[in-house]
């Protein structure tokens, strides 16, 4: 191993040791007696969302396969979050970075990334990042990190602190202990990988519910069994949903899929936010819609348990659109059916 890659995985490893583990907070909902909800708070990372841990294996990952050196630029095709993220550990090792990313992503976002030193290269849609970095990464010379290719092999999904260890041990001492379902949104699909994995290693009886936002295209391809299937549009829910099926995304280790409309993400995302007094993103709101409807069917069925899901990222970064009533209205129309069904619980 060259000094430069073991000094960069030293600097690494120390940010880690320098960060607390994430909290897990229940939410108390007096309409559930026999049911607890429980929300994994990743906003708390460096850089704010759950994307920290990605973008932390994506880097040790690429390090320990040789595809890094000093002044090697990173690529990076991301929505947002990741790209933060990746733009913070590019910063910590000196390497420039690149995100390229639709034009419509939230300006708070951009700026962040501008904020870790880090550049951004626009396209229109979606379907058009994974291209577009690939041309990027081969006429700088640089490196495309792909998540979209390695989320799901980065991450040790045994153990090591991960998202799923830290859920387990976090929820030993709750009067369900063992969760009955984990709810997980896909964007890589490498979280969902992770969980699905994890929960199979440990012999646990926890079932994996994956929601999907519309324009995705994985609700479509876990139902029909068919991963070539594409659509040609953007997902309105940031972070989640993909117009291809992805190579992180695993299919076999979930339990079931269910799709949630853009509405009830956003009304559910404004919802939780006057919950807690504190503003989530989107895809936290499909999260949570989710998880409430299996909640309300294990009620329903005289079930007990427990269920956990992710607050993926906090409302900050989204102040302009889901947390902005002038463009919600003109983006997702009226939200008082959603709004409504969600009073129920509160």
């Amino acid at each position: 191993m060259s000094a430069w890659v073991h000094e960069a995985v030293r600097k690494i490893e120390a940010d880690f040791q320098r960060s607390a583990d994430t909290h897990l907070f229940k939410l108390e909902l007096p309409a559930l007696r026999d049911v607890d909800i429980y929300l994994k708070d990743e906003s708390t990372h460096p850089t704010g969302s759950l994307k920290h841990r990605l973008a932390r294996s994506l880097f040790l990952y690429a390090l320990c396969n040789g595809k890094l050196a000093p002044e090697r630029p990173v690529i990076e095709a991301s929505s947002g979050s990741t790209a933060v993220s990746e733009a913070y550990f590019a910063k910590m090792l000196g390497l420039p970075f690149v995100a390229v990313m639709p034009r419509k992503t939230a300006p708070s976002k951009i700026a962040e990334i501008a904020r870790y030193g880090g550049q951004c290269h626009f396209v229109e849609s979606a379907p058009e990042m994974h291209d577009a970095a690939t041309t990027l990464a081969a006429e700088s010379g640089g490196y495309f990190m792909d998540q979209f290719l390695y989320a799901e092999r980065a991450t040790d999904w045994r153990g090591n602190n991960n998202i799923a260890e830290s859920i387990f041990r976090q929820m030993a001492r709750e009067r369900f202990p063992v969760p009955s379902v984990l709810v997980m949104s896909a964007g890589t699909g490498g979280t969902s990988a992770t969980l699905g994995r994890y929960i199979r290693y440990c012999g646990h009886a926890t079932r994996l519910v994956v929601v999907d936002p519309e324009n995705s295209v994985f609700f479509d391809s876990y139902t029909q069994r068919d991963a070539t299937l594409t659509r040609a549009c953007s997902s309105r829910i940031e972070g989640i949903g993909r117009p291809k099926v992805e190579k992180s995304f695993q299919p076999d280790v979930i339990d079931a899929m269910r799709q949630v409309p853009d509405a009830a993400s956003v009304a559910t995302t404004l919802w939780l936010s006057e919950q807690i007094g504190r503003k989530v993103g989107g895809s936290t709101g499909t999260n949570l819609w989710g998880a409430l409807e299996i909640a309300g069917e294990m009620q329903a069925a005289g079930k007990r348990g427990s269920i956990v899901t992710v607050m993926c990222d906090g409302g900050e970064r989204y102040l302009n659109t889901y947390h902005n009533p002038d463009w919600v209205a003109a983006e997702f129309g009226d939200l008082s059916g959603p709004l409504g069904e969600l009073d129920r619980w509160s």
